[in-house]
């Protein structure tokens, strides 16, 4: 989780040379699957998890950017209090959906701050029925599992600081003031109290209409830290030592009523003020907080209590996960599986070191007693290095990727979410614009004023559809972000977070710069050639069970050039993925497969069938920057 205040700065493969043995008798496994003696059509009881995880294709939505469906509900100056920057102007408004995003409004002019001060009290509306409104738009892209940004109540844009967990933010329903009522009249210490209102009822109808187009649906789980409002903090802060929510921060002053001052403090994410933590005392947070959690776990994953989760949501992202002990999310399962088996949980473990670009082995995280996958930006950041930067080779590329492989073992690759980009790190499409900048490295114009804002040419789009294919080519589930598929760019967080672009709405070019530099002019326009070639890469996957379930082996090929080949591989079928991450010229396969490899003769003997269509049918010529992708199903494999 990044938030307005911080910048977060702010496989080797076991057998390095398959034995040909293996390749003559056709057993395709990956390095983990060999290291780990396991079989992908076998897992151990600890191991196995529901079809769906493996099957998903992930769609991340940051609900307050996605779609404005009822403008009668939008924000207003005095719900935009209780987080930073605190203040409010008074002339302050909701931000036209379609302008342009660097340009300042009126009142943003007035404040006399820069661009990205006021950029964190921009409200745009997006709220829960512009989502719900969207939804045959997502089924007809083809994904089928949601990941919406967190949805309680809070004052925030981003809402990781929640006042309350048990409700929907009600600027997200039809009914903001009529919620605020109802909220008033409950005692958020006591679940018996708590009612339903406009925005949880239509979030509970969301969650129906995602389940009955065959979809599913995960949220934000920001149980590390709250925000200042959070109900229990303040009256921690009203009622003094003495109260019994101290217990449940790291509070570090209390006021002295006989001063002037305010010394009411608290221990912060980060050191952050606007995210106050819960305790770690008591195997990682007291029972009063983990019984208030285990109130809002049933409410949203079986909202009418009746013991069948098909209302509620179907498993939570777990924000910050790193920063609570193993336990604590060892029990957090125990309970979230006690409701629903089938629940997904997911957590955002990340930067081990930031500074020396060392990412977490999340393997400890991944062995069947705590989270089910991870947010895997170690694929993200090692893709983009290769195809993108071209800093590292071919070689290293596959070491690399077989590492992650080793350490978290089949069963968990194929289930583990593998993230091109998040509302945390510059898009994709900017990225490609931007090659020499590592994932979630130098992408702020706040302290890197020569990053490039435009969008990408068609050059870099190669290089961005090239990437995009490998993502859903490679074992795990893909992850878009919300608008990748439409084209939409943006450097790290706050730009990463615009507005999402619709192919109904005319909005205006872009031509305004934060820091008034010059910029190439930029129009903004839903890219639907993207969307299409988004779509046949999801049905691709689908289509080919090997992609969502199979193995992967790397081929070896007699070449220094930087191209990849690979199969992904079940007992009754395999997918061969061929990539040419030249950039100037074409690259003929067929004279790079060794002879004596058995793919080759198959090649050669026409066994295998060409199932993408994104570039002429030329055989095994790959065009620059470019890929194909052929499918054979294993005689006898019955």
């Amino acid at each position: 989780m990044h938030t307005q205040l911080l910048t977060r700065g702010e496989f080797s493969w076991i057998l390095i040379l398959i034995l040909p043995a293996f390749l003559i008798v056709g057993v395709l496994m990956s390095a983990s699957a060999v290291a780990g003696g396991e079989d992908p059509g076998e897992e151990s009881a600890a191991t196995a998890s529901p079809e769906w995880f493996r099957d998903a294709v992930w769609y991340q939505i940051f609900p307050e950017r996605f779609r404005n469906g009822d403008p009668s509900n939008d924000p207003t100056p005095g719900s935009c209090l209780g987080t930073w920057p605190y203040t409010v102007p008074g002339d302050w408004k909701v931000i036209p959906w379609t302008s342009d995003w660097y340009k300042r409004q009126e009142w943003e002019m007035r404040s006399g701050h820069d661009f990205y001060h006021t950029a964190q009290l921009r409200r745009y509306g997006g709220d829960l029925q512009g989502i719900i409104d969207k939804l045959d738009y997502l089924h007809e892209l083809g994904v089928n599992a949601l990941y919406l940004n967190p949805v309680f109540d809070s004052p925030s844009l981003h809402k990781y600081g929640a006042r309350y967990y048990h409700h929907v933010d009600r600027h997200f329903g039809p009914d903001p003031a009529g919620d605020t009522r109802i909220i008033e009249s409950e005692d958020p210490a006591d679940p018996s109290t708590w009612k339903w209102t406009s925005a949880d009822r239509l979030f509970l109808d969301l969650i129906s209409e995602v389940h009955s187009r065959g979809m599913r649906i995960i949220i934000d789980g920001v149980f590390n830290h709250v925000g200042i409002p959070f109900w229990a903090l303040q009256r921690a802060r009203s009622e003094g030592p003495s109260s019994k929510y101290a217990e449940w921060f790291e509070i570090t002053g209390w006021d002295d009523p006989d001063t002037d001052e305010d010394e009411f403090d608290y221990e912060g994410w980060m050191g952050i003020r606007d995210l106050p933590v819960f305790s770690k005392k008591e195997d990682g947070m007291p029972e009063p907080v983990r019984d208030h959690i285990q109130a809002i776990l049933h409410r949203w994953m079986d909202p009418d209590g009746d013991g069948d989760p098909s209302d509620g949501i179907d498993g939570w992202r777990l924000d910050v996960a790193e920063h609570r002990p193993l336990s604590f999310w060892r029990d957090f399962r125990k309970r979230v599986k006690a409701i629903n088996p089938q629940a997904y949980l997911t957590g955002e473990v990340w930067w081990d070191d930031y500074n020396a670009f060392r990412m977490m082995n999340a393997a400890p995280w991944l062995q069947g007693d705590v989270f089910d996958s991870v947010m895997n930006y170690r694929f993200g950041d090692h893709t983009l290095r290769f195809f993108n930067a071209g800093e590292i080779s071919v070689r290293e590329f596959q070491r690399e990727l077989d590492l992650i492989h080793q350490q978290y073992g089949l069963a968990r690759i194929l289930d583990i979410q593998n993230v091109m980009g998040s509302h945390d790190t510059a898009r994709i499409a900017s990225a490609v614009v931007n090659p020499k900048y590592r994932l979630d490295h130098g992408a702020n114009l706040q302290s890197n004023r020569r990053y490039l804002v435009r969008r990408p040419n068609a050059s870099e789009k190669k290089v961005l559809r090239m990437m995009i294919a490998f993502q859903f080519m490679s074992p795990g589930a893909p992850y878009i972000y919300y608008g990748d598929e439409l084209g939409m760019w943006g450097a790290d967080d706050p730009d990463c977070r615009k507005p999402m672009i619709w192919p109904d709405m005319k909005f205006e070019t872009e031509t305004a710069h934060p820091y008034g530099r010059r910029r190439a002019v930029s129009p903004v326009v839903a890219d639907l050639e993207l969307f299409r070639f988004y779509q046949s890469l999801i049905r691709l996957r689908r289509e080919n069970a090997a992609l969502r379930h199979g193995s992967l082996k790397w081929i070896n090929l007699r070449s220094d050039e930087r191209v990849i080949a690979f199969l992904r591989t079940l007992p009754d079928q395999q997918v061969l993925c061929l990539f040419n991450a030249e950039g100037d010229h074409e690259v003929d396969f067929q004279k790079l497969i060794p002879a004596s490899s058995i793919t080759a003769g198959q090649l050669r003997g026409g066994e295998w069938k060409p199932v993408s269509t994104h570039e002429r049918d030329s055989g095994l010529v790959v065009e620059p920057r470019g890929f194909r992708i052929f499918q054979r199903n294993i005689p006898g494999s019955g």
